[in-house]
């Protein structure tokens, strides 16, 4: 399902094929929490763990959109709809796992030989890391058009593990879908980069004509779901994050009734670099200024920030940060 050029270039990025649809990529702070060189903002606001987390996505290179700021080679994407043999939950979750071990493999501090290793990890982290605890269900495409999201979502859970799904909001029925079958991942995140339908046209260049339409649907779902949600905002300097878009992003967080916004600064990786570049990156300063005008104007909390990552959380309390066992 996955053409060679593709295939070639997603290898080159150091993604791992699972299957014929599928993908892993090891993190950097995944990498980084083995050494004990700190941790994602994840693990920092909701208490996932870095070492122990699995990023991931059943649909590395469908998706509807081709978002300015995303890493991914839009100029590659395979389209919104799988074609061809799809495989099952289970052969998806346990590929992950097989694949993450392998990606792993060099962190492991070998019996000591003749020669000096050059591993700085932290081994008892690494053995734990051979068995991912959480899927973070994002990375690269959209998820949900993945027929068998739901099913996926499912299969995690029953294996005692969490799931964070990340959608772009323009499948509102697979969110339906997964409420009414009681699917729903442990938090379900849907982007909000755009706060009208010309800037949403310009900055997500969809295939999809009534988009815009389909997104406002999704935030209206999402204010009548019994779980944690969250609205992710990736901010652009000097496209989308000007004072003027305040008050409108506001009127769609209304809406969404998240539990959580999380507020994230572009950052210019991958393929993006080619269509923003550095200078569009803002500063922890930046972020820090709008973030204080979000934060008076939604009447919200400010309730952590992860500077490196320049990743702001929003909320009443604190306290439901954390997930919880129940919460699986």
């Amino acid at each position: 399902m996955i053409p060679e050029k593709v295939k070639k270039t997603l290898e080159k990025q150091h993604y791992k094929i699972i299957g014929n649809h599928s993908a892993i990529q090891i993190c950097r702070w995944t990498k980084k929490s083995i050494r004990d060189e700190g941790f994602c903002f994840k693990q920092q606001f909701y208490g996932v763990k870095s070492h122990l987390c699995c990023q991931m996505t059943p649909a590395v290179m469908w998706c509807p959109n081709k978002c300015v700021h995303c890493w991914r080679a839009t100029e590659l994407t395979i389209g919104d709809k799988m074609k061809g043999k799809l495989n099952s939950p289970k052969e998806i979750v346990d590929g992950c796992i097989k694949a993450q071990k392998k990606l792993l493999e060099g962190f492991k501090i070998l019996p000591e030989t003749k020669h000096k290793t050059v591993s700085k990890a932290n081994m008892k982290k690494w053995e734990e890391a051979q068995e991912p605890m959480h899927f973070s269900i994002s990375l690269s495409g959209e998820p949900t058009i993945y027929p068998k999201i739901g099913d996926l979502i499912a299969e995690i859970r029953r294996r005692g593990k969490t799931s964070f799904l990340v959608t772009n909001g323009l499948y509102p029925e697979k969110i339906k879908e997964l409420a009414n079958k009681k699917q729903l991942p442990t938090q379900l995140t849907v982007s909000l980069n755009s706060t009208d339908e010309k800037s949403y046209l310009k900055f997500h260049k969809s295939s999809i004509k009534n988009a815009w339409e389909k997104f406002n649907e999704t935030l209206e779902i999402l204010s009548g779901l019994n779980s944690r949600t969250v609205i992710r905002m990736n901010l652009v300097k000097d496209l989308n994050m000007e004072d003027k878009h305040i008050k409108e992003y506001v009127k769609l967080i209304n809406k969404a009734k998240p539990t959580f916004v999380h507020v994230k600064g572009y950052m210019s990786v991958g393929f993006a670099r080619q269509r923003l570049g550095y200078e569009r990156m803002p500063t922890d300063k930046e972020m820090m200024v709008f973030v204080n005008k979000l934060v008076k104007e939604t009447g919200l909390k400010l309730l952590d920030k992860h500077e490196r990552s320049r990743a702001y959380v929003l909320g009443k309390n604190k306290s439901d940060m954390k997930i919880k066992n129940r919460e699986i």
